[in-house]
Order: C-alpha cells, then sequence, then structure tokens
C-alpha cells in the first residue's frame, strides 16, 4: 500500500474531511424532549434513517434530511417542527473541517489530484470544499449522478467521469456503509479508512486504517 502511486485519491467529504455535526444539531434540538439517557439511540435512529432515505430513488438532499429526522421523530412520538426539520439543512455550509485535515491534504494534494464525491447538494459542497483549504481536481455530488452512496450508481458516477479504473484510485472514507463497503464491491481495491469512531472497523473489506488524516501521506510515500 506504500508504494501504490494513484492517478486520483478520492474523499467522502462529510465526516471524513468536513466534522459532520448532524448528531450535535439534533442533540441540542432536541434535549427537552429526549432523555439524555435514551439520546445515543435517539441519535443513531437519526442516522440510520437518513442512510435508509438515500437507498431509494434520488431525491434532494433537503428531503433526505427532512423525511429522516420526521421519521426519527414519529418512531419516538415526539413532535417536531418544519423550521426544525429545516434547520439541519441549512447548517450544512457553515461546517469546517477536522482540526487533523487541512496540512496533510494540502501535502498530498502537491504529488496526487483529489477528487470529492459527497452525497451532499450541488448548493452545499462548496462552502465546506473551500474551507478545506486544499485544491481539488473534481468534485461529485449526488445530485449530478442522481444517486447516493452507498449505491454502486453512485461510484459509477464518479468512476466514469474521471475516465478511470477501480484500480487507479485511492478511495478515503471514515464510513465503511458509505464508502468502503461499496467501493470494495467496485473492485476498488486501495481504500483508507479514516477510524473517527463512527462505525467500527471492519479489516475484511481490506483498506489500510489510519487513526486520523495524518496517516494518509504515509500511506501513498509522502
Amino acid at each position: 500500500m506504500s508504494t501504490f502511486k494513484p492517478k486520483f485519491i478520492t474523499f467522502d467529504c462529510y465526516g471524513t474531511l468536513t466534522r459532520f455535526q448532524m448528531s450535535e444539531t439534533a442533540r441540542t434540538l432536541y434535549a427537552d424532549r429526549v432523555p439524555a439517557a435514551d439520546m445515543p439511540f435517539f441519535l443513531r435512529q437519526f442516522s440510520a434513517y437518513r442512510l435508509d432515505e438515500v437507498l431509494d430513488q434520488w431525491k434532494p438532499y433537503e428531503q433526505v434530511v427532512k423525511n429522516a429526522i420526521k421519521r426519527t421523530c414519529a418512531r419516538w412520538n415526539i413532535q417536531t417542527t418544519e423550521e426544525e426539520a429545516g434547520s439541519f439543512y441549512k447548517a450544512v455550509p457553515g461546517w469546517g473541517p477536522h482540526p487533523d485535515v487541512p496540512e496533510p491534504l494540502a501535502r498530498v494534494a502537491k504529488e496526487f489530484p483529489l477528487v470529492i464525491f459527497s452525497n451532499a447538494a450541488d448548493e452545499q459542497i462548496m462552502h465546506n470544499v473551500e474551507k478545506l483549504g486544499a485544491p481539488f481536481h473534481k468534485v461529485f455530488t449526488a445530485q449530478q449522478a442522481q444517486a447516493y452512496k452507498p449505491r454502486l450508481r453512485a461510484f459509477e458516477y464518479m468512476l466514469d467521469n474521471l475516465n478511470c479504473n477501480p484500480e487507479d484510485v485511492l478511495h478515503v472514507s471514515s464510513s465503511l456503509r458509505y464508502d468502503l463497503m461499496p467501493a470494495s464491491d467496485m473492485g476498488i481495491k486501495n481504500k483508507v479508512f479514516v477510524a473517527r469512531g463512527h462505525e467500527p472497523s471492519t479489516p475484511h473489506y481490506g483498506y489500510t486504517e489510519i487513526s486520523d488524516l495524518g496517516g494518509l501521506p504515509g500511506v501513498v510515500g509522502l
């Protein structure tokens, strides 16, 4: 792995590079309706409903998030408002990178073309990408692909538009379920799992594991 020189390093954005704050937002909004002891499972179900929503045919990301929080609240028999449901989507453009991201990302950008494929809307993504502080060769979204990860159609769109094969890329993500499992199914052999604690390590899927993005330059021999 340390000697592999990819044509492109492809990244998940939210969670991997950008600090994903859906749970923090929900924790704040629903603290008066969800007991503290139950909050971890409430947040877990909100995450599960977001995944469930993106497995269907493409729809705008705003609708994905609104549907997910409304379904979660319905399951818990608590009230929410349209304004609360919309606040999650509106918050996304203001999110910045994890502290460990800018320096190593800038280093690898000097040697390799960087690419993002994100489950974001076009109107959101560049606000977050600009905060990362490194140049990107391409930035793809689920809106462009008309498919969300973990659907294979999303990965097909990225590879087709890069005009490359699965073995040409190194894919980097902090999510097994959204990225590294389907990447493995697509034949992307070279993968990096950034173990940020969202999901447990599952070595069966064949990746190099790093604790934060500071480990990425070493993976590509820098």
